[in-house]
């Protein structure tokens, strides 16, 4: 598995504590920015790591803004990315285990290190369950925007 991990400038300090967790459990990843705290556009960032993780499918995201919402919103616009805004670790299995989320969304101003580890934790350790929860996700998969 390989993880990527992305931030705005609202998320360097819990990226930096995130990736510290994953060097420690031998967990590939790529950090694709940012790395100071000077004002930066999420937009990018994300739909950086959501392109490289659909492009990938043994591959998982983590992005970390201020709430994590922003980056939800703009990662979830590249098709095939699922990504959750996440606080709890309850949430965490189940965005995993009931919704397939290939992207871990948290906001630095909403969730300590220690909880984020947690989550992040669970998040990766968690299979998704398929059974009746693949014909949602599939449903989720096939949909097609109309303008």
């Amino acid at each position: 598995m390989k993880v990527y991990i992305g931030c705005d400038h609202g998320g360097v300090y819990l990226k930096a504590a995130v990736k510290e967790h994953l060097t420690e459990e031998h967990i590939e990843f790529e950090d694709l920015g940012v790395h100071e705290t000077v004002s930066t556009d999420y937009g990018p960032i994300a739909k950086r790591v959501a392109e490289l993780v659909v492009g990938d499918v043994e591959a998982l995201g983590i992005l970390i803004c201020g709430t994590g919402i922003g980056m939800s919103i703009m990662a979830n616009k590249v098709n095939g990315a699922r990504a959750a805004v996440v606080h709890d670790t309850f949430s965490a299995a189940a965005t995993r285990g009931h919704n397939d989320s290939n992207i871990l969304c948290m906001g630095e101003r909403v969730i300590g290190p220690g909880l984020a580890i947690d989550v992040v934790k669970t998040w990766l350790s968690t299979t998704f369950e398929g059974g009746r929860h693949q014909r949602r996700v599939d449903y989720i998969n096939n949909y097609e925007i109309k303008a």
